[in-house]
């Protein structure tokens, strides 16, 4: 099953014959207050410095949350998806909890984009869904409703099923555009969760063949060495069937592993894009060095001139 998104200009494929899909999450004002005031203050420039390094780290997709609190979330979506769309071509996850903001995201967009996110909450379903077969988006789906986020697996396979009934039989949206979140949650609160979730994703993967994703940064969410967990949880979720995850594309160490996983599990044929990224790693490497050692030979010289002037 392809969940296709696409921006003006490029196409990407979430799929399970696929490499793995790498959704940048770096767009956000959660937890991050000088860019909340950043954003407060109508000021976008810390977003251009996001997208270049999640861009450079390896992001296939971006997240484009503007939800900084006291400032006009619908006008600063607008004008983030507009300036993002002038920096790359990568397709974007609108991410808002807000229907208004969703809407006036979604009509900003030139492409097909991945809306962020709905749950088996009857309102929810009744107020994002309509938006999602409007713009012809795809949609993150939560398997939670009003009464509870269950940790029970099964259970959620059931929230998931409703998901996928009402937005398929009432909404007509194709079931490859619904890309199921089978619930991360932190392994510092409970080291049985973790189990759980990759429990979820391989019945989703039996049961309905639907692409997968999740926040990766859940899971080590409180626990020291965080990009340690998360390049050690990635691989284990891939086996069981994950196709995408929204992550830190900035950490080598995470974006590696993901990487190594699809080499092993024959998604890399002939291991072509694990070679080049290596070789374009050394690459960066040598350049800093050359740089650094340009930047220590003119201070040498600097400092061996003023000695002489004096």
């Amino acid at each position: 099953m392809e969940t296709v998104l696409r921006s003006a200009t490029r196409e990407v494929t979430i799929s399970p014959e696929q490499p793995f899909c790498i959704i940048g999450e770096r767009i956000n004002p959660t937890g991050r207050k000088i860019f909340q005031d950043q954003l407060r203050a109508g000021d976008l420039s810390r977003i251009e410095i996001d997208v270049a390094q999640q861009v450079a780290g390896g992001a296939m997709v971006l997240d484009v949350n503007m939800g900084a609190p006291l400032a006009d979330e619908k006008e600063l979506m607008v004008a983030a998806v507009k300036l993002i769309q002038g920096l790359t071509d990568l397709p974007l996850c609108i991410d808002s909890s807000i229907i208004e903001v969703l809407d006036a995201g979604l009509a900003s967009y030139q492409g097909k984009a991945l809306v962020n996110s709905v749950t088996a909450e009857d309102e929810r379903l009744e107020s994002i869904l309509p938006l999602v077969r409007k713009y012809g988006a795809a949609v993150i789906a939560l398997p939670n409703d009003e009464e509870e986020i269950p940790e029970d697996p099964r259970r959620r396979l059931e929230l998931a099923r409703k998901i996928i009934d009402v937005a398929t039989g009432r909404f007509g949206i194709p079931i490859e555009d619904i890309v199921i979140d089978p619930l991360a949650m932190p392994v510092g609160a409970d080291t049985t969760l973790v189990g759980k979730t990759l429990e979820t994703i391989a019945l989703l993967r039996a049961e309905f063949g639907v692409n997968t994703t999740l926040g990766a940064s859940n899971v080590s969410f409180g626990m020291p060495d965080r990009h340690t967990i998360g390049a050690a949880f990635l691989p284990i979720a891939i086996s069981s069937g994950l196709t995408s995850a929204i992550l830190d594309a900035r950490s080598p160490q995470i974006v590696r592993s993901v990487q190594a996983a699809d080499l092993l599990l024959d998604r890399d044929p002939w291991g072509a894009a694990w070679i080049a990224a290596h070789r374009a790693q050394q690459a960066a490497t040598q350049q800093a060095a050359t740089q650094q050692a340009a930047t220590q030979q003119a201070a040498t010289q600097q400092a061996g001139a003023q000695q002489g002037a004096t």
